[in-house]
């Protein structure tokens, strides 16, 4: 396999008119882009012949082992095949600019578009470049989005014009893919497990060896916890609250965007960590000096957001100062629970589920301060177990963010191969020998 960049690229204003290709004249696209040499345009109506999918109702639906794609994906099982494979569907209506690749005998919907021809071309290829077309431009409707399938005529796609190339530049994104996938799954994987010992070890279900000072259970407002183990309202372990819910800068006579410290809003704090690119506003030193009376945001103090979203928790890096802005609450415990072992705690499923009962409002939910105070908190006396639960929670944490890292750089990673070898700009085959 050749990998170079192609040196046969000519400019071409959208219509078709290289050999091998269908002329038209109706539509011509507004610029002007570079292609390979020995590339052709089509219309995007000439890429592919899109049929409209079959209706299935509750009634006619039986058990099988038959996949059904509806316009999200795959919908459910049936006992009989409407098409073989391979196929490519995407939306038709309700959501559209899915396209989804299926391997076996399937049922498209009725909510579905699927490619009835694939005009000679590769059909994981052509589920590449509906893709990258993006259908959902195409929306056709002013309520439901509808996509028609009459619409992709006068739309101009750059294709190989050989089958081989394809092909080879269709298994090369499939393995982006297939990586992304395993990454996916292992995430989900992590994050299970990592549910699951929290739950074990926040309620005491599961001690650590050697913290185990005193045998069994003894009943508490939260059911059965450790011996050693204390259960106190909220209030009881905080030390200080800090709250600027309803505050603006321009009651100070100023505004935001002037400066660089981050104002955290529930924009910015997300669940066990800080989002400074999340829809930030900056503060100046001035705004700094002027709003935070109450005290400064130390690092290891716990957040909560307190509605819009309810209940995310993340604690302040030691990397800078910080404004606390709106629907954000800051929480320094007091000498009886650790900042660590209270955030993971708040993250746990005990504490999330008392905030969404005790929660208020029909479509932004929010907690009110009195309510907070008297959610239960159960604890280790011991500090060091506390410590030692938050170390172990922190390391999977730590695993966890690693891969979502790794996921992200791999996403824009298989995106910028999506544009060099979808524009011919990056090819993988020796092209003059195509």
């Amino acid at each position: 396999m050749d990998v170079s960049k192609s040196n046969a690229l000519r400019l071409v204003n959208g219509r078709a008119h290289s050999s091998g290709s269908n002329t038209d004249s109706k539509k011509p696209s507004p610029s002007l882009r570079p292609i390979p040499a020995d590339w052709v345009v089509v219309d995007m109506s000439d890429l592919c012949t899109l049929q409209r999918g079959f209706d299935i109702t509750e009634a006619t639906r039986a058990p099988g082992n038959v996949p059904v794609f509806s316009s999200s994906g795959l919908a459910y099982f049936h006992n009989s095949p409407k098409v073989s494979p391979p196929g490519v569907v995407t939306g038709r209506k309700g959501i559209l600019g899915k396209v989804f690749f299926v391997e076996e005998p399937f049922w498209p919907h009725d909510t579905t578009l699927w490619v009835k021809d694939f005009k000679g071309n590769d059909p994981r290829y052509v589920a590449l470049v509906l893709r990258d077309f993006g259908l959902e431009r195409l929306d056709a409707a002013t309520s439901v989005p509808t996509l028609n399938r009459n619409n992709l005529a006068g739309h101009y796609v750059a294709i190989p014009r050989t089958r081989a190339e394809q092909q080879t530049i269709a298994e090369v994104l499939s393995d982006a893919d297939a990586l992304i996938e395993s990454l996916e799954q292992l995430l989900a994987k992590k994050r299970n497990i990592k549910q699951g010992v929290m739950q074990e070890l926040l309620t005491g279900k599961r001690r650590l060896p050697g913290f185990e000072r005193i045998k069994g259970l003894h009943h508490s407002s939260i059911g059965m916890v450790p011996r050693d183990w204390q259960v106190l309202p909220f209030i009881k372990i905080v030390d200080s609250y800090i709250d600027y819910r309803g505050r603006t800068p321009r009651k100070l006579g100023l505004a935001w965007g002037h400066g660089n410290i981050l104002a955290l809003s529930a924009n910015n704090v997300q669940m066990g960590r800080i989002d400074p690119e999340r829809e930030a506003n900056y503060g100046s030193d001035e705004l700094y000096r002027k709003w935070m009376l109450k005290g400064d945001c130390e690092t290891g103090d716990v957040l909560l957001t307190m509605e819009a979203p309810l209940g995310n928790v993340a604690q302040i890096p030691g990397n800078g100062r910080y404004i606390l802005s709106q629907r954000v609450l800051l929480i320094k415990p007091n000498s009886l629970v650790s900042r660590h072992f209270l955030a993971n705690s708040m993250r746990g499923m005990a504490f999330q589920g008392q905030l969404v009962s005790s929660s208020t409002g029909s479509t932004a939910q929010g907690i009110q301060r009195s309510k907070l105070d008297q959610l239960p908190i159960a604890f280790p006396k011991d500090k060091q177990e506390q410590d030692a639960i938050s170390s172990i929670l922190t390391d999977m944490e730590a695993e966890i963010l690693a891969l979502e890292e790794k996921l992200v750089k791999v996403c824009y990673v298989k995106q910028g191969m999506m544009q060099e070898l979808l524009t011919g700009r990056i090819r993988l085959i020796n092209h003059q020998a195509a």
